[in-house]
């Protein structure tokens, strides 16, 4: 007797892996936008239902998720979604502070002046019809992509890896302690006078702006994030399992 299903039945390795990027893509999204608790625990199950994949597909999510340190599995209960805490804002904020300005320095004169103009005008579009959580995630999308560009043109692909997985850790910060408080981030206008600064060649200029723009926006977080300890009683708002979606 031949125990392997026909090749009609079983998806090829291939169509898995593709379902579970696409189910990976989904699911980080939803904990980078905090639309999934810090702190929240879940369940394959759960999961499962929610997004409509299949257990394989969740599998390889979750394995990619947890090698990313945005979940972490709980033997017999499932998976936590990783708490945040002050000190990731401290810590993400701190090699920001160390990578960007150098980003900013070895960008100049090489970086797409029309791209980032084009970029800094995205992250000042309104969108009112928009809920405010789809308003911060819009904006939030925005920023890094602006503040990627810089990287990118810096030449420097490790540095842009690095600066990628701290933007999107800092979207969770800003998701929770924006989101709590009701209120959008805003950038006043350093991202016009690092700008000028890349259109005038002045690198220690753009150097010093990129430092004064991420230690202003770390007070920022820090100050909604406070707020929203002070509201909720705990460093995170968790909800039950299943109340997520």
């Amino acid at each position: 007797m031949n125990d392997t299903a026909p090749s009609s039945v079983m998806p090829p390795a291939s169509a898995a892996l593709s379902q579970g990027d696409e189910a990976y893509a989904r699911i980080r999204g939803d904990v980078i936008a905090c639309r999934l608790p810090p702190g929240a625990i879940v369940t394959e199950p759960e999961l499962m239902a929610a997004y409509d994949i299949r257990k394989t597909s969740c599998r390889i999510a979750l394995t990619r998720l947890a090698q990313e340190g945005f979940v972490r599995s709980r033997p017999r209960k499932g998976y936590q979604i990783s708490p945040i805490t002050l000190r990731d804002v401290e810590e993400v904020f701190q090699l920001r502070a160390q990578i960007e300005p150098l980003a900013a320095r070895l960008a100049v004169g090489r970086v797409d002046l029309d791209r980032l103009r084009t970029l800094e005008a995205a992250c000042r579009l309104q969108h009112p019809v928009l809920q405010l959580n789809d308003q911060i995630d819009v904006f939030m999308d925005a920023n890094k992509a602006f503040h990627l560009a810089i990287a990118q043109a810096c030449g420097n692909e490790r540095l842009h890896r690095m600066l990628a997985g701290l933007l999107d850790e800092m979207s969770r910060l800003v998701a929770l302690g924006f989101g709590v408080q009701k209120t959008k981030p805003e950038i006043k206008h350093d991202h016009n006078a690092l700008i000028e600064a890349f259109a005038e060649g002045d690198a220690r200029r753009a150097e010093l702006i990129a430092r004064r723009h991420i230690e202003t926006f770390q007070a920022m977080t820090l100050e909604k994030l406070y707020a929203s300890l002070a509201e909720t009683g705990a460093a995170i708002p968790v909800k039950g399992p299943g109340s997520w979606r």
